[in-house]
């Protein structure tokens, strides 16, 4: 597998390096510094009030979602493998206090209710940048470039997003894929949401990008 930086035309069909917003993004990327822990394995808060009451990082918000209301959360720790892939109706950003490894794939690449993980790429997000990951993006816990250091990542998303999963009847379209609000997963068979009743829909290789690091 080939790890591209996010600077590479290959990122251009999951997402786009947003500038501009320097200022906002050092203070963002201090607090997650600072604020917030480094588990061994790897953990997601939705909404962090270090970051959310932050005055950069709230306007810093505003313009992202374009005055939708939104939470600014983070996913810590240490991670090498794919394990599933996630959506959502709206874009993510993302924003690291180091390097750190995003694996993706494209929901038009579902087949017959299947993801085969040989389309999944990985991209290498450097310190200090700020991604959009596009709605339409397969994505999931970041991947750490260094063992030593871990990573620390700032979520951003609309307001409620990963939170409970509402009670709805599987019906029909995605909606046995629905794992929390506005959030659909894809699991593999070997990970531990798989054996927690998420459906099994990614196949092939558990991708482990450890032996690359």
């Amino acid at each position: 597998m080939t790890i591209y930086p996010v600077t590479a035309p290959e990122f251009a069909p999951y997402g786009r390096v947003i500038t501009g917003y320097e200022e906002a993004c050092a203070a963002i990327t201090a607090a997650l510094e600072s604020h917030t822990p480094l588990p061994e394995g790897t953990d997601y808060v939705p909404e962090e009030p270090a970051l959310q009451n932050l005055s950069q990082a709230a306007a810093l918000g505003v313009s992202l979602f374009g005055g939708m209301p939104f939470q600014l959360g983070w996913c810590n720790g240490h991670n090498t493998k794919l394990n599933c892939l996630e959506y959502h109706r709206d874009s993510e950003f993302n924003l690291g206090t180091g390097d750190f490894i995003l694996l993706l794939a494209k929901q038009d690449e579902i087949e017959a209710g299947t993801l085969d993980t040989g389309k999944v790429k990985a991209f290498r997000v450097p310190a200090g940048a700020l991604v959009e990951v596009y709605a339409t993006t397969l994505h999931y816990a970041p991947c750490h470039t260094d063992p030593a250091r871990g990573f620390k990542v700032l979520v951003a998303l609309p307001k409620g997003t990963n939170t409970a999963r509402p009670a709805l009847p599987v019906r029909g379209g995605d909606d046995a894929w629905l794992w929390a609000c506005n959030k659909w997963l894809l699991a593999h068979p070997a990970s531990a949401e798989a054996g927690q009743g998420a459906a099994a829909a990614l196949v092939g290789d558990n991708i482990d990008i450890a032996p690359l690091l």
